[in-house]
Parts: C-alpha cells; sequence; structure tokens
C-alpha cells in the first residue's frame, strides 16, 4: 500500500508540501520511445499557475518544471523517454508562511488541519502543508506526458457551472475555453460569472463549481469488471483531487431521473460495420470497459474553505475560538481544476491502456471481424 501513488502500471508518486522548498513527482513505468518537448508539460502547467487573473489566488509561482531523470536528449530535438522513472521538480519562489503564524494552534473550518492532526499527531500550518492544492501541479506535470502515452486520444475539460450559475450547452465551443480565465466553452455565461465572482472575491467569501471532462479516441476494451473498471478508477482519481465532493460519468445522478428507454445507448451498424452508438448516456463506458464512444466525467468542487469572513472553531487545546484565514486564496478554486482534471484523467487512461495492452494486445477485438 501506498499513500502517495496511483496507477497500477503507468504509476505516479507525488511529494513536497505548499511552503516547502519544493514539490514534485515520479513517473514510474512511463513506456521508453515517447518523444516529447520541455515545453509539452511546461504548456500544461502554465495552464494550472496561479496569479493569471483576479479570480484566482495572487501567490506568484512560475511552476518551471526539471526533468531529473528517465529521458535523453534525441537527436532530433526533444527529449525521448528511457524506460526507468521519470523524476520532475518544481521549485515553490512566493510562500509566505508568515501568513499563517495566527492559525498555528487553531483548526481552520473546511480543510484538514483536524484530521492531519489527529491521525498524525502533528500538522503543517503553512497553507495546509501536503493538503494544499499547490500539489496538484505535479499531477498535471505527470498527466501531460501520459498523454504521450496515448497520441491519438483527446482529453479536454471546461468549467460548466460556478455557484447557481452555469453555462448555455447550446452554446457550447471549445474554441472559446483558452479565451476567458475560467475555461468557459460558452462565451455569453462569461461576463455573468465575470461579475459574479467580483462580487464573492470583494466580500472575502469563496463559491464552488463544476467540471466537465472528455476524452475523445479513447480505443473500445479499456478497463476491466468488478475490481477494475475504468469508470470506478476513474472517479478514484478524481475525487483525490483537492476540495472534490463529487463526481459523475455520462448522465451520472440524472440518470435516475430516467426511464429505461431513455437512458439506453442504442446501437446500429457503423463504419466499417462495427457497432455505433446512437446516444451515450453511459459516458464512454460499460461494465466498466471502455466503448469507443466519448468518455465523460464530472466532478463538483467545493468553496474554497479560506474565506475573510470570521468562522467558529476550537484550537488543539479544546478552546472554542473565532478564526480568519488570512493569505492569498482563490474566490473558486473550481477554476485551475480543470487542468487538474485532465491530467488525471489522462494518467487513467494512460494506466489503462498499457494494462490493456498487456492482457490482451493492442488491437480492438471488434466481434464483427473475428
Amino acid at each position: 500500500m501506498s499513500f502517495n501513488t496511483f496507477g497500477h502500471l503507468f504509476r505516479v508518486t507525488t511529494f513536497g508540501e505548499s511552503h516547502g522548498p519544493a514539490i514534485g513527482c515520479v513517473v514510474d513505468g512511463c513506456p521508453p520511445g515517447l518523444r516529447f518537448a520541455l515545453e509539452d508539460i511546461q504548456a500544461a502547467l502554465d495552464r494550472r499557475r496561479p496569479g493569471q487573473s483576479r479570480f484566482t489566488t495572487q501567490r506568484r509561482e512560475p511552476d518551471e518544471v526539471r526533468i531529473l531523470s528517465g529521458t535523453l536528449e534525441h537527436p532530433e530535438g526533444g527529449l525521448v523517454t528511457t524506460g526507468t522513472p521519470v523524476a520532475m521538480l518544481i521549485e515553490n519562489v512566493d510562500q509566505r508562511s508568515k501568513d499563517y503564524s495566527d492559525i498555528a494552534g487553531s483548526y481552520r473550518p473546511g480543510h484538514a488541519d483536524f484530521t492531519y492532526d489527529v491521525k498524525y499527531g502533528i500538522r503543517d500550518h503553512r497553507g495546509g502543508g501536503r493538503s494544499s492544492a499547490r500539489e496538484t501541479a505535479m499531477r498535471v506535470a505527470a498527466g501531460a506526458l501520459a498523454a504521450k502515452v496515448l497520441p491519438d486520444v483527446t482529453v479536454r475539460g471546461a468549467l460548466v457551472r460556478i455557484g447557481e450559475i452555469e453555462i448555455d450547452r447550446s452554446r457550447w465551443d471549445w474554441a472559446e475555453v483558452p479565451n476567458n480565465p475560467f475555461f468557459c466553452p460558452d462565451p455569453g455565461t462569461v461576463p455573468l460569472w465575470t461579475e459574479y465572482l467580483d462580487g464573492i472575491r470583494k466580500a472575502g467569501s469563496s463559491v464552488g463549481a463544476v467540471i466537465e471532462l472528455v476524452a475523445e479516441g479513447v480505443p473500445p476494451g479499456l478497463g476491466a469488471p468488478i475490481y477494475g473498471k475504468l469508470d470506478s478508477d476513474i472517479t478514484a482519481a478524481l475525487m483525490g483531487i483537492n476540495a472534490v465532493k463529487g463526481v459523475e460519468i455520462g448522465e451520472g445522478f440524472n440518470a435516475a431521473l430516467l426511464t429505461g428507454e431513455e437512458n439506453a445507448d442504442e446501437m446500429r451498424r457503423g463504419n466499417e460495420g462495427r457497432p455505433a452508438f446512437l446516444a451515450n448516456h453511459a459516458g464512454g463506458i460499460l461494465g466498466g470497459i471502455s466503448t469507443g464512444a466519448p468518455v465523460i466525467a464530472r466532478f463538483a468542487v467545493k468553496p474554497t474553505s479560506s474565506i475573510l469572513t470570521p468562522r467558529k472553531t476550537v484550537d488543539k487545546y479544546g478552546e472554542e475560538t473565532d478564526l480568519i484565514t488570512k493569505g492569498r486564496h482563490d474566490p473558486c478554486v473550481g477554476i485551475r481544476a480543470v487542468p487538474v482534471g485532465e491530467g488525471m484523467l489522462s494518467c487513467v487512461l494512460a494506466d489503462h491502456f498499457l494494462r490493456h495492452r498487456g492482457q490482451v494486445g493492442d488491437t480492438p477485438r471488434w466481434p464483427f471481424e473475428r
């Protein structure tokens, strides 16, 4: 058992704390011969980097990644994986630990302060230590590498809800996602969120969000029945992201509102005689195994627990007190969770692809072609 590692064949181990000297990860099981550029990893990290708008924490971290092992320079440029563990490191350069000195002896409501203390008998009060969302930068780095394992798969994420304001899905346009600070696919919702979050930010409060992930080009056959289900591993990976409190695949909880006729993904004969699904209520996964349709997952992120409104709590001696959390915090941490979700989904798909290849080979086992 490992408490800092996820994956079976494509295994990711992260280390480091929010206010420590650095954060990092080790990716073990990465296939040899994968060509990539350091800029590929950096580009993914830049999308998650803090301080890029007034709607995210103003902590200034460049998040410049260094690769320490597992690669060689390719003769034609860039890097190539060797099959040995790929270690990556990001230095922390903008910590303000003094911002947390007043709460060293008190438990912040909504944070992991109490649970870490009751489990380990000690906690790092500086920005949450290991429980900080700062750690997720390394999941993004690992996800960018995982994407090289499945070059024909496209993993994209978008913010679809902030607080009570949802996007208009009839206006969904992936091209709009990089054009605004919210990763929003609906340009009409951007001004609504802007006004709403400005009010939340000025009040010193916070709000939650919902992120939707779509993976297109996923081959059929990934995953396994019962204990190796693709959807259960996706759910576990997304629930492992800081502040995530709910995950659904395909229709998710909405499936409880549908009839059997409405929910069934009917099939017809498609290209080359292969099955084609007429709908995708299952989110691209049936019986824990990918169908070849887009894999769709959504996850809900709770409001940032660090707010300026005084909250009731107790200190480590059991004394009651009120607490205000100072420092630099996201009014909606769900915004920067979009590239984190993309990274985690990429890691799970890469892991399941390698597991599938190890058991049955590379080629999908199309029933009509046997």
